[in-house]
């Protein structure tokens, strides 16, 4: 989840108790000021009721609940005491004339005349609903949200817009960046602390990374050039001691299987060395190159090496292809796509090779999908092949060095490897 989309959702959820809460306070606060000023207006009713009664006026006309009513009823003493004086309390009070029942808010208290005769007497007033106030509450209160919601979104937009930009250039500076290519500056140009601090961690980190990666081709490089020559002299002595000696048939068997771990790492020592070649770019040199008949070449190669697995080829190409690329490392481009498919295809499989547009496909059967992370890594094997793991290493850093475009899939039980060339 992007960092915009979980504030806006903490937010949204963080503000749904707030709104909860002061819709409940702004209710009862409602509430009772409705109730304080119905209780004044009863107040001021029982006095005046009172006072006519005391002075022997003429009392205002009853109304029968459909305004402010009133009861007057003679108690005895006894009963007077039982309740308190004054008390205001909600009931519903039916009305005639609309032959329904309604809220009022509702005042009892007790007066004594000056014979000494104690009256209760109970004055009622129309009140709201408190059903329909709890409803308008609600809606409004809905209403509200997505309004500070709404504003919410458009005040957090602008200030990611204005402020994260900086934070954004070095994302996306981090998702291009591959160590050995060439170098790009790490984008610093902001005034916000916090992000040139990350900036120049970033710029730190790029160069400690551009500085293992330069000592490690070095490494390679080196040790892979000086194992050149006692790699050669111990195959040369092997060489002579199968052919001078007269060694026993145990013996010649050990030989032979010095020899071929020899040659797997002469092999592997060539492949480091190519590795290392191609990124320190000594490689410079291009020419018009035809791949449809490099693939066409080394299919007739393989077809005849795995001729006894039963591969069966299927190929799909135009008369010519031309890219621009050095013609050795095309050539070893297509050869290691194409021996890898030979090489871990199943007993009667296929062999699938076409090129549609600017993109060349090589597809072989298989039971399993390989790990995509890991498949285009150096010494990543997949079951026990005599392979030296480095040949879709090798494919990958000749793509990254001419900005080609390699992708693996597996689908229908097919391992198909796609490389999108520049054509020329």
């Amino acid at each position: 989840m992007k960092l915009f989309h979980r504030v806006i959702l903490t937010l949204s959820l963080g503000l749904l108790p707030v709104m909860a809460l002061w819709s409940v306070l702004f209710y009862y606060g409602m509430v009772n000021e409705i109730n304080d000023e119905a209780d004044d207006t009863l107040g001021d009713y029982a006095q005046l009721v009172m006072r006519r009664v005391l002075a022997g006026q003429p009392l205002p006309a009853p109304n029968n609940g459909s305004n402010n009513s009133y009861s007057i009823t003679p108690v005895d003493e006894d009963y007077m005491l039982r309740y308190p004086p004054i008390k205001y309390y909600d009931e519903m009070v039916y009305i005639p004339e609309k032959e329904e029942t309604e809220p009022a808010r509702v005042l009892r208290t007790f007066f004594c005349d000056a014979e000494g005769q104690h009256y209760e007497i109970q004055v009622a007033t129309p009140t709201f609903e408190r059903a329909d106030l709890l409803e308008t509450i609600a809606w409004n209160m809905a209403l509200l949200y997505l309004v500070l919601m709404l504003t919410i979104f458009i005040v957090v937009s602008l200030v990611y817009y204005f402020n994260m930009r900086p934070l954004y250039r070095l994302l996306q500076w981090l998702d291009s960046y591959i160590p050995g290519t060439k170098k790009v500056e790490v984008p610093t140009d902001t005034s916000v602390v916090e992000f040139r601090k990350l900036s120049e961690a970033a710029q730190r980190a790029m160069n400690r990374t551009e500085q293992l990666f330069e000592q490690q081709k070095q490494f390679i490089g080196n040790a892979s050039h000086e194992l050149q020559t006692p790699l050669a002299i111990l195959g040369n002595r092997l060489e002579w001691l199968v052919n001078t000696t007269s060694p026993s048939e145990q013996q010649l068997a050990e030989m032979l299987k010095m020899r071929q771990s020899l040659a797997r790492l002469v092999r592997l020592n060539k492949t480091l060395l190519l590795l290392s070649k191609i990124e320190n770019g000594q490689f410079p040199e291009s020419s018009d190159v035809d791949i449809a008949a490099i693939v066409r070449d080394n299919i007739e190669i393989y077809s005849e090496i795995y001729e006894e697995r039963g591969i069966t080829e299927k190929v799909e190409l135009p008369e010519t292809y031309i890219v621009h690329m050095n013609e050795s490392l095309t050539s070893t481009l297509i050869n290691n796509l194409l021996k890898n498919s030979y090489l871990h295809n199943i007993e009667g499989g296929t062999v699938k090779v076409s090129i549609h547009g600017d993109t060349l496909t090589v597809a072989n059967s298989g039971t399993e999908a390989l790990d995509p992370s890991l498949i285009f890594e150096r010494f990543y094997h997949k079951g026990g092949s005599d392979s030296t793991g480095l040949g879709l290493a090798l494919v990958s850093s000749i793509a990254r060095n001419y900005n080609l475009t390699v992708a693996y899939s597996f689908t229908d039980s097919m391992h198909t490897f796609s490389i999108r060339f520049n054509s020329k």
